[in-house]
């Protein structure tokens, strides 16, 4: 994957502005570091040039690192995407892999942070408060009443997770531990895991049996609209969705349509099918809350992402085998 021995010169391009202690890390790393101001997804342009000028890229979420770019550069210079971001859907590897360009990713920093936003997005959700807090802002609050904005007590309920990975499993820890919550989940295989919790052997039959469903699988092909029209027909009433994975995980059209018709109790997304581009329909909507994917939104999770990207970086340019390669 890429070749050994140290490197002896290194140009490192990192695509967003990142943290100080992450740029200032890299700095003692690399020959020169140069730090792309711009906060939206490379272009096409960009793209093919950070393969082309570059020895080491280090881009993120957004960055569409396809075969047609790889495609696009005969000859690339560049022989390490180090991944800001545990998903890297963004990168297709094998077309990197082909072109001799490694990847790798930033796993662990993230977990709790977004193990976090998903039991937010839970409370929210079931109860209301999105809708609540826009009825305060917008002074149509008309004081306290036994029946007011009556949601769905969370404690003691039962929770479906759909992946159970770290972050999958640091959901279900928050949920048992937290709540008291019955844990189920769905999963390629069998966890041992250091609370109970129950294997469903379809997502079908988790989605009836459980008042809250989770999606924290990994994008990708495999799981595009892996929740679609027949698991929120399967849901129950009062049961709530939650998407802190990936966007496309979830078949935006058919939860529009679940929460119109009020098939479902609501959502929780922190993440979109064709980000930063949220329909109108589902904006419109009091019974999804939506947040600016801020799942690793802290700024001690994000230093901890760039040390990590930039570990695998280190490794890259001593010519030692990278701590988290994909």
């Amino acid at each position: 994957m890429f070749r050994p021995g140290a490197v002896a010169l290194t140009r490192l391009w990192i695509t967003r502005p990142l943290p100080d202690e992450v740029v200032e890390a890299a700095r003692q790393v690399c020959d020169e570091v140069i730090v792309r101001e711009e906060t939206l997804p490379l272009t096409d342009g960009e793209l093919q040039a950070a393969l082309r000028d570059y020895d080491v890229v280090l881009p993120t979420l957004g960055d569409q690192f396809s075969a047609a770019v790889f495609d696009a550069v005969p000859d690339p210079r560049c022989k390490l995407l180090a991944n800001f971001g545990v998903g890297y859907n963004h990168i297709d590897v094998a077309a990197a892999s082909a072109k001799g360009i490694a990847v790798t990713n930033t796993p662990g920093a993230v977990t709790d942070a977004t193990a976090d936003i998903a039991v937010m997005l839970m409370l929210m959700s079931a109860r209301r408060a999105g809708e609540g807090e826009r009825m305060v802002r917008s002074g149509d609050w008309p004081g306290w009443h036994p029946t007011q904005m009556l949601g769905l007590h969370m404690s003691g309920k039962r929770v479906g997770i759909v992946g159970m990975g770290r972050i999958g499993q640091a959901i279900a820890r928050r949920c048992h531990f937290g709540f008291g919550m019955e844990v189920a989940y769905v999963n390629r295989s069998a966890k041992e895991l250091d609370f109970p919790a129950s294997r469903v052997g379809d997502l079908i039959t988790l989605a009836g049996e459980v008042d809250f469903v989770v999606a924290a699988v990994p994008g990708g092909a495999e799981t595009h609209h892996l929740i679609g029209a027949d698991v929120l027909n399967a849901m129950g009433a009062q049961a709530h969705l939650i998407n802190i994975s990936r966007g496309d995980v979830v078949d935006e059209a058919a939860l529009i349509a679940a929460l119109e018709g009020k098939q479902i109790g609501g959502a929780g997304l922190d993440v979109y099918e064709r980000e930063p581009e949220v329909p109108e329909a589902l904006r419109a909507l009091e019974n999804v809350t939506l947040l600016p994917h801020l799942g690793t939104a802290a700024l001690e999770v994000r230093v901890d992402m760039g040390l990590m990207a930039v570990d695998n970086v280190r490794a890259y340019c001593a010519g030692q085998a990278m701590p988290n390669p994909v």
